[in-house]
């Protein structure tokens, strides 16, 4: 048996595009089987698609017009022929004469002239012998369909995305592809309905189905058909908004969604601040990840996923009720295709009590622990324990709050004349925390205020980083500051990752760095 070798160039699939011609072919299929399908379904046929055209057509490069040498076959003088068995080479019959072996009874004898000039007899018209053989198509790995894909699967993911966002005959919900040709008219009458059925279920979530369960549409067309027409229409209605998490689609009223997933909240509004990211020392960028805060754009290599994450609460995420989505974190909470918003069940590791939580993916958060962190008497500073629960989109978190203790406490206070003030004072806490990020706030009504005042007049950054480290300097025998008491301090009155505050305690004279991240203010 023949092979004959085929190949692309090594560079091939780093350049691939999706053409009109994959387009067509992916439309077709879609069109065929009624079943709206993912990026990472359509890729594969796509792929296995452009692989069978490039296979043809190194095959008629590779012939050039001439056909393949076979032993059996009849020749003509003058005929062009390709050689398989001696590396494809080409060559012209020149002469035929009668074959002279009793062995092999009658049969002829082609002479060959090949391109390089030299001359070689083969046997034609004889029905005996391995050349006959089919033709096999060996291929590299860049003609076989799954080696392509284990190399190459994001990046012609990405691609296969693209080229079908810029057609308009094309759908998408939820990460799934459509024709948009084959959609059924869904009216406003059918979305007034679904709005109401949403209405008297809480704002929701309810799938497709539950909700066509209920709106009067044709029972004769196929159900996913139904189902993907639906989720179009309401993902063009304002009124609604999808918050399933990936690979579910459920339906929410925008109306009835919490403030705080509709809206960033006061808390965690972060106006960015310019800073030397290189200003920055190994030991900085190393504390910097340890802190999770979700504003941290921290580069180099990421830490490998974990099972169940600690993470501490400044005030910000405390008095929001949020967990912030750092690297380390996110990827232990649901995500999605598309959604800008996600719904899932937080669980309390200690009573198994099941209560709404919200991934908000662009602003980097999650929404809906405010009652749970009061209920479990966490502080700011107070470390919250994260795992994924035994169902899908199930979050289980835990505060150990074993045991009420007195303690010397760092204290945020707020004079009349809405000054902000450090001291230590005797506190009772109930639940575990972070020494260096604890603060007990006893007025939130007064920081609200604060906050409330800073949003419309706001103090410049280095002066509030300068009055809260002589604050804290005063209540430390040594007259220093650990950067992490000082971010978690700054973030009492302004939302600030610790980027911009490293950066301004390294690049000031007045900040003196006295060791092992401690800093002092030089007054002169």
């Amino acid at each position: 048996m023949v092979e004959a070798a085929l190949s692309l160039r090594e560079e091939y699939w780093e350049e691939f595009e999706l053409e009109d011609e994959g387009i067509t072919y992916l439309y077709e299929h879609l069109l065929e089987n009624e079943t709206p399908l993912t990026s990472e379904e359509l890729t594969p046929l796509v792929i296995e698609q452009r692989i069978e055209r490039e296979k043809e057509a190194l095959e008629k490069k590779r012939l050039d017009g001439k056909d393949i040498y076979a032993p059996k076959e009849t020749y003509e003088v003058g005929q062009g022929l390709v050689f398989p068995a001696l590396d494809w080479q080409k060559g012209e019959v020149i002469d035929i004469r009668a074959g002279e072996n009793p062995e092999f009874g009658e049969f002829q004898v082609i002479k060959v002239q090949f391109e390089e000039g030299r001359e070689r007899e083969l046997a034609s018209e004889l029905e005996e012998h391995t050349l006959n053989e089919p033709l096999k198509a060996a291929q590299t790995e860049s003609l076989d369909v799954e080696k392509v894909l284990q190399k190459n699967a994001p990046q012609l993911v990405e691609c296969v995305e693209q080229g079908l966002e810029d057609r308009s005959e094309f759908v998408c919900i939820a990460g799934r592809w459509f024709p948009r040709a084959l959609l059924l008219d869904i009216n406003i009458g059918h979305l007034n309905l679904a709005e109401a059925v949403l209405d008297m279920n809480d704002g929701g979530p309810l799938s497709t189905k539950e909700l066509i369960d209920q709106v009067e549409l044709d029972p004769d067309v196929h159900p996913t058909l139904v189902e993907f027409s639906m989720d179009m229409a309401l993902q063009e209605d304002d009124r609604f908004d999808e918050v399933g998490p990936a690979g579910i689609v459920a339906w929410y009223l925008k109306t009835m969604e919490p403030d705080g997933v509709q809206e960033i909240p006061l808390y965690l509004e972060y106006a960015p601040i310019d800073y030397d990211k290189s200003s920055l020392t190994d030991e900085m960028l190393d504390l910097a990840c340890l802190l999770d805060d979700e504003l941290s754009s921290i580069e180099g290599e990421q830490p490998l996923p974990e099972e169940e994450v600690e993470v501490c609460l400044i005030f910000p995420h405390w008095r929001a009720g949020t967990l912030p989505l750092s690297d380390r974190i996110q990827h232990l909470f649901p995500t999605a295709y598309e959604a800008p918003r996600i719904r899932f069940a937080l669980i309390d590791g200690d009573t198994d009590e099941s209560f709404p939580g919200w991934v908000v993916r662009e602003d980097r958060y999650v929404y809906g622990l405010r009652d749970w962190y009061l209920e479990k008497g966490l502080i700011p500073g107070g470390t919250v324990r994260i795992r994924q629960g035994g169902e899908p989109g199930e979050i289980i978190v835990e505060a150990d709050g074993s045991r009420t203790t007195k303690n010397w406490m760092r204290t945020v206070l707020v004079g009349s004349d809405q000054e902000v003030v450090f001291a230590m004072l005797k506190q009772i806490v109930s639940a575990a925390y972070k020494e260096r990020l604890a603060i007990v706030v006893p007025d939130v009504e007064a920081i609200d205020a604060v906050w409330e005042h800073n949003k419309e007049n706001p103090p410049p950054f280095e002066e509030i980083v300068v009055d809260i480290v002589r604050e804290l300097a005063k209540i430390n025998p040594q007259g220093h500051v650990h950067i992490a008491e000082l971010y978690a301090a700054v973030n009492i009155i302004r939302r600030c990752p610790p980027g911009p505050l490293m950066a301004l305690l390294e690049n000031r004279p007045w900040f003196e760095h006295v060791g092992d991240l401690h800093f002092r203010f030089e007054d002169s």
